[in-house]
């Protein structure tokens, strides 16, 4: 299944506690949930004013799906072609 990053552009969201991002994450899976098994969060990073979301989905459509289910932004959604790190410098 194609991986993809979403970028949300979420002004304050590096403040937020550990129970609210519970909560976001929480109202992430039950979505996920009711679209089956097309699409799949792998992790996400939280920075001061936006999250990199990484997630598996056969569409770049269902993942715009999720994001409105949800109530979450998707400013921008880039499939990953490729994946790089140490060990291929071998």
């Amino acid at each position: 299944m194609p991986k993809f990053v979403i970028e949300r552009d979420m002004p304050g969201v590096g403040k937020l506690t550990q129970p609210e991002l519970k909560g976001a994450s929480q109202t992430s899976c039950a979505v996920l949930r009711d679209l089956g098994t097309d699409i799949q969060w792998i992790h996400s990073y939280v920075t001061d004013d936006k999250i990199y979301c990484v997630y598996q989905s056969t569409s770049e459509e269902l993942i715009r799906e999720h994001a409105k289910k949800a109530g979450f932004p998707a400013n921008r959604i880039s499939q990953v072609r490729n994946i790089i790190e140490p060990a291929t410098a071998e």
